[in-house]
């Protein structure tokens, strides 16, 4: 089966305004009576089955979530008998961000299914929110500790961030200066537990010196892990959020991550994150869990978020994927990114002239980020543009006809 899909999408204050969001053009694309309002920001495009918003069928009285309930032809055996058979084992969206997102984590399982029973308006449901994001465009974000070393050096050549940190500061980095190449799990807790616990008073005037330093100090900004793009993102991210633990809990302790059109990353479980700019396709698995801790007016849940993290620390570098060829997809060019879980993978295809995609075990739902042409499933034929978005059964080969250079994004489970 393959059909067209109407996708939801979420205003967030963080999304991108008006017709420089490309979730605003895609839905627009979708939809003739979708009308892009300049003043709003569009933030998420979310395409899938999940019960927030699942996606309707273009032309169609039922949604995605009512067509593939208890169809195991169209959600493959397989997939159903492991996952369940009431909806699609992940979540698919793009994402538009015009300035950062709360720092965040998503809990494992097993805490997902404690904070649902504990918290069911805050933690909607008990699943866990592995995720991955692809860049549409230049993309900045937050993810994943620094190493020990350098989040010790912040500590040592700036005064704001070692003030803030106090006592658990001086112990980190007596800890890295004895064993550099360690771990330091505990002393690194008991720092960000310190630091994002730090009382607001406390945090104004060192956040607002940190800003001006950054102003003042540009390409000498942090030393040698620190330096002009760091200086940049601490001023832009004081202009958003004045005052915000986040300068320190972000810029200090984070990996700062630039990802180039087509370069992805993947954050497990218990990573902290938070993106701060560019257009990106993400999927995760089904989930809507998250637990926030700053650059945020929502929910904070900050102990749970300091009781959770794995606290690993490792360069940006071992958060970028590296594709690897698709033997099932013919024509054009085929990268598949497959991250470490069974929910999904997500295929990039770039075609100029006729693409194919065999028949998959489990179900999937691609979008088309550029280009027009036509989409061919059996009997069905169906025009694309840029913004068009389809699922596609179990069992159901694709072909892509493209009557210009075409670049088109496939989540896909298997088990």
């Amino acid at each position: 089966m393959l059909v067209e899909l109407l996708c939801d999408v979420q205003t967030y204050d963080w999304g991108k305004l008006g017709k420089s969001s490309a979730v605003a053009r895609f839905a627009a694309a979708q939809s003739p009576d979708f009308h892009i309002q300049e003043s709003t920001p569009y933030a998420e495009l979310w395409m899938g089955t999940h019960p927030k918003a699942p996606s309707q069928i273009k032309g169609g009285k039922e949604n995605l979530r009512e067509l593939v309930a208890g169809n195991d032809k169209l959600l493959g055996e397989k997939v159903a008998a492991k996952f369940g058979d009431q909806e699609i084992p992940f979540l698919f969206k793009v994402l538009s961000i015009r300035k950062a997102l709360s720092i965040q984590a998503h809990p494992d399982k097993l805490l997902a299914r404690q904070l649902h029973a504990r918290d069911p308006k805050n933690y909607p449901d008990d699943n866990h929110k592995p995720e991955m994001a692809i860049a549409l465009t230049d993309f900045e974000g937050f993810c994943g500790f620094r190493p020990a070393a350098e989040i010790s050096s912040f500590l040592k050549i700036v005064p704001e961030f070692a003030e803030l940190a106090g006592q658990a500061g001086t112990a980190f980095c007596a800890a890295v200066d004895k064993d550099p190449k360690g771990e330091h799990r505990e002393e690194l807790q008991a720092l960000f537990g310190a630091v994002m616990g730090a009382p607001q008073t406390t945090i104004d005037p060192l956040a607002e010196a940190l800003s001006e330093r950054a102003a003042r100090e540009k390409e000498q900004f942090c030393g040698c892990h620190g330096g002009l793009p760091l200086a940049d993102l601490i001023q832009r991210a004081s202009a958003d959020f004045p005052r915000d633990v986040g300068v320190f809990c972000g810029g200090m302790m984070l990996n700062y991550c630039r990802l180039k059109k087509g370069e992805a990353m993947f954050l497990k479980a218990k990573d902290p994150h938070a993106y701060i700019s560019g257009d990106i396709i993400e999927c995760m698995a089904a989930s809507d869990n998250v637990v926030r801790a700053g650059f945020t007016p929502k929910f904070k849940d900050v102990q749970t978020l300091v009781d959770m993290l794995t606290f690993d620390t490792a360069p940006v570098s071992e958060q970028k994927m590296t594709p690897a060829p698709f033997a099932r997809a013919h024509g054009g060019e085929a990268l598949y990114f497959d991250p470490p879980i069974e929910e999904f993978g997500v295929l990039q295809l770039t075609t100029g002239t006729k693409s194919a995609v065999d028949a998959l075990e489990g179900p999937s739902i691609f979008i088309v980020t550029e280009g027009q042409g036509t989409v061919k499933a059996g009997d069905a034929s169906i025009k694309y543009t840029a913004g068009s978005v389809f699922f596609v059964g179990a069992g159901t080969a694709v072909e892509l006809e493209a009557s210009e250079h075409t670049v088109s994004y496939h989540a896909i489970c298997e088990v």
